[in-house]
């Protein structure tokens, strides 16, 4: 890829700066993902480089932002500093967002940082139903597109207080009449499949918001079985959860329930990959390609 600076692991893990944030094993349980793995050599090697890196970007925002105030003679309200992280389904791309939020604020404690997902902007269940798009979730057309870009728009507006849909993985659906809050976050990280996404013409592309974008790339039959791991491991978790989404399926013939998963995959979360989400890859920042065992083996970043 000739628009991107290629980097082995040992020659990215060489530019990490020299004081190294602490991280323990236990803080890092708790941001790993369902499936995923990452241990402290991950960080070490590979996000402390990233965490300085991205401060780097997020400094010379600044400098930028107070250099036209004084050009313009005008008191404009400082925008955060945006990330978008994308990738498939099952990828890794929720583990790598939470742990550059704790890294980011262990590393910079006066910064304010902010984690969510696009998720939120999911048309709730009911309104799939009628639009006969719940075969469709997860695909561009399910976004509430305009909605999400109305929010960016907001937040690099400087706006106090913006609220956004929340979503639960639990119920599978937005849940009613419950919302996030953006509060002027100094970073604002957002992760999601559809963060890097053309929307449908005469829309604002949502990246275009982003100061640094990041896509988490593996082939494609890797994703697939850390899918079904995953798939798997929630149903165990949720066999004797009647409000969860994954209850009936759990308590089922587990052949069935395979059976609809290996489906979900090939003609959903394939097709979506495939049609929409890897063709994006190429507009993002910085690219951290995984291997076997979610080992990411090549970190590509894009030439200025």
């Amino acid at each position: 890829m000739k628009n991107y600076l290629s980097f082995n692991r040992n020659e990215w893990a060489a530019l990490a700066p020299a004081n190294r944030v602490q991280v323990s094993k236990e803080e890092l349980a708790k941001v790993k993902s369902l499936g995923d793995v990452i241990d402290l050599t991950d960080v070490h090697e590979i996000y402390t480089t990233l965490v300085g890196y991205l401060h780097l970007m997020f400094e010379n925002k600044r400098h930028a932002q107070a250099d036209s105030m004084r050009f313009l003679h005008k008191t404009i309200k400082t925008a955060p500093f945006i990330i978008g992280i994308s990738g498939s389904v099952a990828v890794g791309k929720s583990t790598t967002a939470r742990l550059l939020q704790l890294l980011l604020s262990r590393t910079y404690p006066d910064l304010k940082i902010h984690l969510m997902t696009t998720d939120g902007f999911l048309y709730n269940n009911a309104e799939l139903a009628q639009r006969n798009l719940m075969p469709r979730k997860g695909f561009p057309e399910s976004y509430n597109m305009q909605l999400l870009s109305d929010f960016l728009s907001d937040v690099l507006a400087g706006k106090e207080d913006i609220v956004y849909p929340l979503y639960s993985q639990e119920l599978s659906d937005i849940v009613p009449g419950k919302y996030g809050h953006v509060k002027r976050p100094d970073i604002l990280i957002m992760e999601g499949i559809n963060t890097l996404q053309l929307p449908e013409s005469g829309q604002m592309v949502t990246s275009d918001f982003f100061d640094f974008s990041i896509y988490i790339d593996a082939k494609e039959d890797l994703i697939e079985s850390w899918y079904m791991q995953r798939f798997t491991k929630i149903m165990e978790m949720n066999k004797n959860k009647p409000d969860n989404f994954y209850y009936e399926l759990a308590n089922g013939p587990r052949t069935a329930a395979l059976q609809l998963a290996e489906e979900t995959w090939q003609m959903v979360n394939l097709v979506n990959l495939r049609e929409y989400i890897a063709p994006t890859k190429t507009r993002a920042s910085l690219i951290l390609h995984k291997t076997t065992g979610h080992v990411i083996d090549q970190i590509l970043l894009r030439r200025f």
